[in-house]
């Protein structure tokens, strides 16, 4: 049985994780913004993808602001990678779902939980982003995998999946496919990160005087009281 708890504090770091990386998704154009809005690859400016310097196998990996967005080559200018997508819970219509997926389709998808592994071109993956290869194993230092191995691990797992910023997003997709274990060190150093903030006797102060104002306002009914009391304890026992 899950504990409801844990669902509870799940759902609000994998929100936190939203609210807090919206300028990932900037690069996603809106239908009918593509033309206009997508950077050209230019050769001599860091963007000029050479597609035959690519293996089939390689990870592929395209910085962003504030996190990394990571693929699967498979070849013929194709990369698979997991993409949060809200139409996949709308309709199985493949024109529809198949363009490019636009910043409100993508937002909504994370919301949802909802996306696929899909495959789109090199160029479409990376969205004029400068691309970095296998650098994962160096970061990680794991052994990987042959790379046709994980081009067909990749492979297997196309289609509609389920999406979880913590535990089931890009990151996870590609280090299963790679090193045999699905690992995330940018959702990892986000959890730390969340450590760090409860274990501030700060936090414990601020949740109890929101606890407090809430009371005040909203009387003092028990879906009220309770997390008013309950939160600051547990702060303060974490810290």
């Amino acid at each position: 049985m899950k504990n409801p708890m844990l669902e509870v504090v799940s759902l609000l770091l994998e929100k936190l994780l939203l609210l807090s990386n919206l300028r990932l998704f900037s690069w996603s154009a809106a239908p009918g913004e593509e033309q206009q809005q997508q950077p050209q690859p230019q050769q001599g400016k860091g963007n000029f993808y050479d597609i035959g310097s690519f293996l089939r196998g390689d990870v592929l990996e395209v910085p962003r602001t504030h996190l990394t967005h990571y693929g699967i080559y498979l070849g013929d200018n194709q990369v698979a990678h997991l993409m949060p997508d809200i139409l996949l819970a709308l309709t199985d219509d493949k024109l529809l779902t198949q363009p490019v997926v636009s910043n409100k389709r993508l937002i909504l998808g994370v919301i949802v939980k909802v996306a696929s592994i899909r495959v789109d071109t090199v160029e479409d993956f990376a969205y004029g982003a400068n691309i970095l290869v296998n650098h994962l194993d160096e970061s990680l230092q794991k052994k990987a995998l042959g790379n046709e191995e994980v081009a067909r691990r990749a492979e297997k797992l196309l289609g509609m999946t389920s999406y979880s910023l913590l535990w089931n997003n890009c990151e996870h997709f590609v280090t299963y496919c790679r090193y045999g274990a699905p690992i995330s060190p940018q959702a990892d150093k986000f959890c730390e990160n969340v450590k760090i903030i409860i274990r501030d006797q700060r936090s414990v102060l601020a949740s109890a005087i929101l606890g407090l104002a809430s009371i005040v306002c909203l009387g003092l009914a028990p879906h009220t009281t309770l997390p008013a009391i309950f939160i600051p304890f547990c702060l303060w026992m974490a810290g």
